[in-house]
């Protein structure tokens, strides 16, 4: 131990409190009927000088209570009795009239056990600051602070109760926001990605997987998923991890089961290719609590291509190179206001005469000019059907669907068709909320790199209430980024549109339409 001689004990008895400084920490010595104590001088809540607390108690025990907050820390036996985070303490001791305390380096792995069981507390209590503390102690003590992310990760996976969520499909987006830049920014991106999994995990209620497994067999797995069967979905999994299979393996199964239906409005795909991103960046242990959510969220995924709207979807799919007569040119122009339907057919058509190299910017500058063209008008409208609402997050998922679409068909280029005909159904179903008169002349980006490198900065201090919205903020964001590298034509549009969805204002509840609309259907009941 090193002792290091701060105070006279003549000087700490007649204050009772001191406050000296070492090594640009504040250190608050106390004199206690039931002992000396030296303690951090500020709350671990919101930092508060705790000389200016309270102290209660005998010559048995002594609590000091935070006054900002109420929070009280029993100083005898360490333990926090109000409030959320331990106080930290020292050793200290009386000799030859003079105070001593003892500044115990840290054990660096008992230390990271104990800031991850304190992240696991932050998350369980949904404690958005205390996650960012956890997350910024790894960092101080020059811990990895990803660990915080695969801590919340195995935490969140089985309280998610319908799998996957946007604070998974996010993730990523935020970690690379989080690379190569100030430790500030880069906690911001970690604190994102925290606060918005232990939002998620809204009930703390645990639906554990079904135990077990069974050996690896992609045509099994592909048939549990389409039964909805999870059990065997899962048991069928972690045979694949035992294997194991590759990334690109796993990309390339989960791309094929996301596809095989116009599943969760596309989200089905979004996050195949964004959870073994995950595993990619966090390591191979996260990747069965990932990957078993992701199969529940694919046996609970709506099926739209079963709605009317997209029934023809299987169809078009099985005539993919057909032709029909009459077809007119191909051109971005003709995509922009037809139905989900009269847009998937033809793309059918166009794929008769034309490859992907020439549907696919097609697609791409359709879903963009849609971004770019929204009807806000529409988008805080009181008076609207409930099965018509629509806001800005509805119209960003052709472009994060189109991102992950050419990720998935880089490894599986068959897959191609459904990821052209399941962005024509973006676009049709698209086209009922975009205002083609929309004066956008203000959002034009002439110089996409700036742009990008400013919005990027922009994302790390958004100020959004909601979670699903800066989600939605980040993911878009990267997309349209890596569509425009592989686009550079359509770079000015993508980076115009992202300019107009990442400056507009969003209405994040709607309480009048909601109640017309509850009155509306309760009276049909």
């Amino acid at each position: 131990m090193a002792w290091i001689d701060v105070a006279a004990a003549e000087e700490l008895a007649a204050a009772g409190k001191l406050v000296v400084r070492h090594e640009g920490r504040q250190i608050l010595l106390l004199d206690t009927p039931a002992g000396i104590f030296a303690t951090v001088n500020r709350c671990p809540h919101e930092g508060y000088p705790l000389r200016e607390g309270s102290l209660s108690g005998d010559a048995k025990s002594c609590v000091l209570t935070c006054n900002w907050h109420n929070w009280k820390f029993d100083l005898t036996t360490g333990e926090t009795l109000v409030g959320g985070d331990r106080l930290r303490r020292f050793p200290i001791r009386r000799k030859e009239g003079r105070i001593e305390i003892d500044i115990v380096p840290d054990d660096i792995q008992e230390r990271r056990s104990a800031i991850l069981v304190g992240l696991e507390k932050a998350l369980y209590d949904d404690d958005a600051q205390r996650q960012c503390r956890e997350a910024a102690r790894l960092m101080q003590l020059k811990l990895d602070p990803l660990d915080a992310v695969r801590r919340a990760i195995a935490w969140s996976s089985d309280r998610l109760e319908f799998g996957t969520t946007h604070a998974i499909g996010a993730a990523p987006d935020w970690l690379a926001l989080a690379q190569n830049v100030p430790a500030e920014d880069c906690l911001v991106a970690l604190g994102e990605i925290l606060a918005h999994l232990s939002d998620d995990a809204r009930d703390r209620t645990r639906y554990p997987f079904a135990p077990g497994e069974a050996p690896w067999n992609e045509e099994q797995f592909a048939a549990a998923i389409e039964a909805q069967d999870e059990p065997s979905a899962i048991r069928l999994l972690r045979g694949g991890l035992s294997q194991p299979l590759s990334s690109d393996n796993w990309r390339r199964v989960l791309a094929k089961a996301a596809l095989s239906h116009y599943a969760d409005f596309g989200h089905a795909l979004i996050y195949a290719v964004k959870v073994v991103d995950l595993i990619d960046t966090l390591g191979r242990d996260v990747a069965e609590p990932l990957l078993c959510a992701y199969v529940r969220a694919l046996c609970y995924s709506t099926r739209e291509d079963l709605l009317p709207e997209f029934r023809s979807y299987a169809d078009e799919l099985r005539r993919w190179g057909q032709a029909d007569e009459g077809l007119a040119s191909i051109g971005a122009d003709m995509l922009r206001r037809g139905s989900a339907k009269s847009t998937m057919a033809m793309i059918r058509g166009w794929s008769a005469y034309a490859g992907r190299q020439v549907i696919w910017p097609a697609l791409l500058e359709a879903a963009a000019w849609q971004l770019l063209h929204a009807d806000e008008a529409r988008f805080w409208s009181i008076d609207q059907r409930l099965a018509d609402n629509a806001n800005w997050l509805d119209l960003t998922h052709a472009l994060t669907f189109a991102d992950a679409g050419r990720q998935a068909a880089a490894l599986s280029p068959e897959l191609w068709p459904a990821i052209l005909l399941q962005l024509a159904c973006f676009i049709g179903r698209n086209s009922a909320f975009i205002d083609a008169e929309c004066d956008v002349a203000h959002y034009q980006v002439a110089d996409p790199g700036t742009f990008w490198r400013e919005a990027r900065a922009g994302l790390l201090d958004h100020g959004r209430g909601r979670f699903i919205i800066s989600a939605h903020l980040a993911k878009t964001l990267l997309a349209a980024e890596r569509l425009a590298a592989t686009q550079p034509n359509l770079a000015p549009l993508l980076a115009s549109a992202l300019n107009r969805f990442t400056t507009a204002p969003i209405k994040e509840r709607h309480t009048r339409r909601t109640a017309r609309q509850m009155l509306d259907l309760v009276a049909q009941e």
